[in-house]
């Protein structure tokens, strides 16, 4: 039996739509902050952690509300629908209040956005594998992210096509634009997915392929069954990597398009072509690194991954007071680091497990990246502001680099995976 192809493209709308805020999100708010209400660095990055911290909380409530919720929707689609009405909404007061000077208005708007993200996102995610036979899954899930990288893509296009040249852009007709597309693809999405038939047509072509729950085999153990110290030394080591190359990655990637501003003179949405080069090379990278993986392992790839990261953020310290279009060549070289690092850390984790244990360990893996992506903006923020915009990339590098060294010491979770092609090679975990 084949994967719905159409049917699941059109449940990813939902994530195109949540990935094209957030891409807006973390490109035009620094600079809002920065440029209309002078506010530091440092508490800057406190209001760019905002929404990993609510999302540490929010997430799996809201989760956990959704599985428990049944109408004639189905159990996610009210969340979608009215998260994203909720969303549409709340953004349009985030460049009003730009636009009149107005903090208050901006902070509402801004508080707002985020708590009505938080109240659809894990119901989005959810639909996938709600309406997808378990051994389809794989590739259900490659095409959502496949979906939420165009919306990504898209977003950061029409940041550089419409985004003016001045000192105080009026960012209005973006977020209309940005509003127009979320609301457009839910509504696609809601009138043409069912959720119930879905659900329905589903579990009988699960019957169909014989499927029951044999996926919850235990794979190393009983669940709750403590690991062996070697291995136990080895997730500790894994999990610290996982957040150091966090905090290396997530302080560029938030602040980029204030640096690129205040150091390159980069104006508009010219930041945006940069990180569009990143996301497609991550784009295409997916597709060799299954293979890649499968030849010389896990850890070996993510080694290779962190090398390349680290030369892409080190060649920044380097060409610090000017854009040079090798720039682009080292941000391509980034997107494929990246891609090479987040196709296997989550893998080894969970190979590691038991497995009665998977959720567990899941969360240890959003627990240590989610932990980075909070702390920090805020301390790249403290550094850009009382150091000097010029150690940005060093301070990303240098975690980079310790996440290499940490590595280093992971001596499990590195079974050679069977090399994934076609749409599989996309299958990651965000």
């Amino acid at each position: 039996m084949k994967l719905d192809n159409k049917r699941t493209i059109l449940v990813g709308l939902a994530f195109m739509s949540i990935s094209a805020f957030w891409q807006v999100y973390d490109g035009i708010i620094p600079l809002i902050l920065k440029n209309t209400f002078g506010i530091g660095d440092t508490a800057s990055g406190v209001v760019m952690a905002l929404d990993n911290v609510l999302a540490l909380f929010l997430l799996p409530v809201f989760g956990s509300l959704s599985d428990r919720t049944h109408t004639r929707l189905g159990r996610r689609m009210p969340y979608i629908v009215c998260g994203t009405a909720a969303v549409a909404v709340a953004i349009i007061l985030i460049p009003l209040g730009d636009h009149l000077f107005s903090l208050p208005l901006f902070i509402v708007g801004l508080g707002l956005a985020l708590l009505a993200m938080s109240s659809y996102r894990s119901p989005a995610v959810a639909l996938m594998p709600d309406v997808t036979p378990k051994p389809l899954r794989s590739k259900g899930n490659a095409i959502i992210n496949l979906m939420g990288a165009v919306g990504g893509i898209l977003m950061l296009l029409t940041i550089k096509l419409i985004v003016p040249k001045t000192d105080h852009p009026d960012y209005i007709p973006l977020f209309v634009i940005l509003d127009v597309f979320m609301v457009v693809c839910v509504a696609v999405l809601f009138f043409t997915v069912n959720e119930p038939k879905a659900v329905k047509k589903m579990e009988a072509e699960s019957r169909a392929m014989g499927v029951v729950e044999e996926e919850e085999k235990p794979q190393q153990g009983a669940a709750g069954e403590k690991l062996p110290p070697d291995v136990f030394r080895s997730l500790c080591f894994l999990l610290g990597s996982i957040f150091l190359w966090f905090m290396g990655y997530n302080a560029i990637t938030t602040a980029f398009s204030k640096y690129a501003n205040h150091m390159w003179g980069l104006e508009g949405g010219d930041y945006a072509m940069v990180l569009m080069v990143a996301q497609a090379a991550a784009i295409v990278a997916f597709i060799p690194v299954g293979v890649i993986a499968s030849r010389i392992g896990r850890k070996r790839t993510i080694l290779f991954g962190i090398t390349f990261l680290a030369v892409a953020f080190g060649s920044g310290i380097f060409f610090s007071d000017r854009f040079t279009w090798l720039m682009f060549v080292f941000f391509s070289l980034a997107g494929v680091g990246w891609a090479f690092i987040n196709v296997n850390s989550y893998p080894m984790v969970v190979e590691m497990s038991k497995g009665g244990d998977v959720g567990k360990y899941t969360g240890y893996y959003y627990t240590f990246s989610m932990a980075a992506q909070i702390i920090t903006p805020i301390l790249s923020g403290a550094v850009m502001q009382f150091m000097g915009y010029k150690y940005l990339f060093p301070y990303g590098t240098l975690f980079v680099v310790l996440s290499f060294v940490t590595m280093l010491f992971v001596r499990h979770g590195d079974n050679r995976p069977k090399a994934q092609v076609g749409i599989e090679a996309f299958d990651v975990d965000d």
